[in-house]
């Protein structure tokens, strides 16, 4: 049996819908607009969504990807009082199930209800089955990012247009390579469309191609973007930026697969799967009038939203030792201790440029440490410094002005020297060993220690391994 949210305004639909759902022994909640049904169903554990288009606060259709969204991955059923061939379509391509007519859903519904139930057991059995997912160089194990990655393997069964979203720096083009990669069409192209820097004069071009002396300059035939990507991947970053008039060409290339060159007279035909990305809100965009509204619907047959780094942070360590192996191996530098405190700056910044601008601070301090054996918080950029520095004054006591009425807590007091350089010693040794995984040639090479003072000093602070 299936938990089901009803979104629709009219009461007594949702009652004559509730009582018929109740008695097939299904669980039911209901709101009445779109704002209350979306925060109950995110909030929630639900199966099914049944959502009426015309609301009081809003068209259900615009909805359609928020919902499905949802940490239960609901499905949604669209029931409209009066239903046409746009609506429909523009239902499917936002990812809902089905679309029905009110006079009929008494009807419909249930077999539409039962198919979802049998698509979802089929699914979840699917999902236990481990899954070997390329990955390379998406790094972490975080709740948020390993949605991503689900969204990841879901995309690459299929040849649907993708939507990755997320601020600059979360690694928009990382995902999309991840899509094509794990995909029937990874022994074929990747194309990039970088869509912020094409010159509007040249986008059509560089996208389409030409044909000799179609324009001055044009000595020769040319292939476009578009004929490159053929049987692989065409990846459009930025595709907010795309101009108008662009859009509407793109947008039929995206529905018939075939595109005219500058200058021909002959259509070509090319097998591509789009994968769209933007960091922009691109509703907003339809809203302003600078981004077609049936494009995005071509666009965001799957979605993906990326999280920032802010909202990932446990993922920050395994990307700071990922990021530093792969600089000191191909700078062929030896590898640097990384102190607690390094780790501790980097993860209480709030990265507003993410992943990118973690890697970029790192490169800054590699290239500035490289006869240094340990990395400290000292070695970071000194907005990071200020940053933690300033936050310790906010949280810190008071200081009294006088050292005679000064109340320093116990646990404030300096431990002793040999106490304090013991226990450092020891959670050197210990992150050592980690980040080696316990190969002690490495260990050896990156703290400059002898096997044997290295297995004295593993010893000494109960760190051997028991065998």
């Amino acid at each position: 049996m299936a938990d089901i949210f009803i979104v629709d305004d009219d009461i007594m639909l949702q009652q004559m819908l509730v009582r018929q759902l109740q008695s097939s022994g299904h669980r039911t909640d209901c709101a009445s607009t779109l704002t209350e049904g979306l925060q109950q169903v995110l909030s929630g554990k639900y199966d099914i969504v049944l959502l009426d288009v015309q609301l009081p606060d809003g068209n259900g259709l615009e909805y359609i990807p928020r919902f499905k969204n949802a940490s239960s991955s609901p499905e949604v059923i669209i029931i409209t009082g009066k239903g046409d061939k746009d609506g429909a379509e523009k239902a499917i391509v936002s990812g809902a199930w089905g679309y029905i007519e009110k006079p009929h859903v008494l009807k419909e519904l249930v077999l539409h209800i039962a198919r979802v139930e049998q698509y979802q057991k089929e699914k979840n059995r699917a999902e236990k089955i481990p899954l070997v997912l390329k990955r390379d160089a998406i790094i972490g194990n975080s709740p948020q990012l390993t949605k991503c990655l689900d969204r990841v393997a879901e995309a690459a069964l299929s040849d649907a247009s993708v939507l990755i979203t997320g601020e600059t720096g979360t690694g928009k083009e990382l995902f999309a390579r991840a899509i094509h990669e794990n995909s029937r069409r990874a022994d074929h192209n990747f194309v990039t469309v970088d869509c912020a820097s094409l010159p509007e004069n040249l986008i059509e071009s560089t996208l389409f191609g030409y044909v000799k002396g179609s324009f001055t300059g044009a000595e020769n035939n040319r292939e476009g973007l578009v004929q490159l990507a053929n049987g692989g991947t065409l990846f459009l970053d930025e595709v907010g930026e795309l101009p108008l008039n662009v859009q509407k060409t793109f947008l039929r290339v995206l529905q018939e697969h075939s595109y005219r060159p500058i200058g021909s007279t002959h259509e070509k035909k090319s097998d591509f799967r789009v994968i769209a990305a933007t960091n922009i809100d691109i509703e907003s965009s339809i809203n302003n009038g600078s981004f077609r509204n049936d494009l995005l619907y071509r666009l965001r047959a799957l979605s993906c939203a990326l999280p920032p780094l802010r909202d990932r942070k446990e993922d920050i360590k395994p990307l700071i030792r990922y990021f530093l192996a792969r600089m000191w191996d191909r700078s062929k530098l030896d590898y640097q201790g990384i102190s607690p405190d390094f780790i501790e700056h980097l993860t209480a910044y709030d990265w507003p440029g993410n992943v990118r601008e973690l890697q970029q601070t790192l490169e800054r301090v590699v290239a500035s440490t490289v006869r240094t054996p340990t990395l400290f918080a000292y070695h970071l950029p000194e907005h990071f410094r200020i940053q933690q520095a300033q936050a310790a004054i906010h949280t810190s006591p008071p200081h009294h002005s006088s050292p005679e009425v000064s109340q320093t807590p116990e646990e404030l007091i300096p431990l002793p020297w040999s106490e304090y350089k013991n226990n450092y010693e020891r959670q050197y040794i210990y992150d050592l060993m980690r980040h080696t995984n316990g190969n002690i040639t490495v260990a050896c090479q990156i703290s400059h220690l002898s096997r044997a003072r290295l297995y004295q000093l593993r010893e000494k602070h109960g760190l051997l391994d028991p065998s």
